[in-house]
């Protein structure tokens, strides 16, 4: 059974978290876009909804949770460990912030936080 994966994320600032993710060289989805919300491609069958925080609220029926307390990581693969390198370096230089590596040798990962606290990761795993 082949799905979507819809991620859905709460932005302070939709046109800077657009921005934000432009710069890393992702693309969005024109036809989902509005006041309230950006879909950002992050591959076939994998897409992030980012939305305005009170607009997220209303799917969730809450206040959105601080990320620095509680958080999902969403993981993505990389062709190297140089894109893994280029890509996080990138993220830092719009305005995301280091949240470290690991290199477990076959498997090499980097993390960085969003411009909204949100962690993301980019990995290589050898072949």
């Amino acid at each position: 059974m082949d799905r979507t994966a819809y991620i859905s994320l709460p932005v302070r600032d939709l046109d800077a978290a657009t921005a934000f993710f432009t710069a890393l060289g992702f693309a969005f989805d024109a036809r989902v876009r509005d006041e309230n919300t950006a879909c950002l491609v992050l591959g076939t069958g994998a897409l992030v909804m980012l939305q305005k925080t009170a607009y997220f609220e209303r799917f969730t029926g809450g206040p959105v949770a601080d990320p620095s307390t509680k958080e999902v990581s969403v993981g993505l693969s990389a062709v190297s460990r140089e894109e893994v390198d280029d890509l996080v370096d990138r993220a830092v230089a719009a305005g995301g912030k280091d949240a470290g590596r690991q290199d477990m040798g076959v498997m090499y990962m980097r993390a960085f936080l969003d411009i909204d606290g949100h962690r993301w990761s980019f990995l290589h795993v050898a072949n």
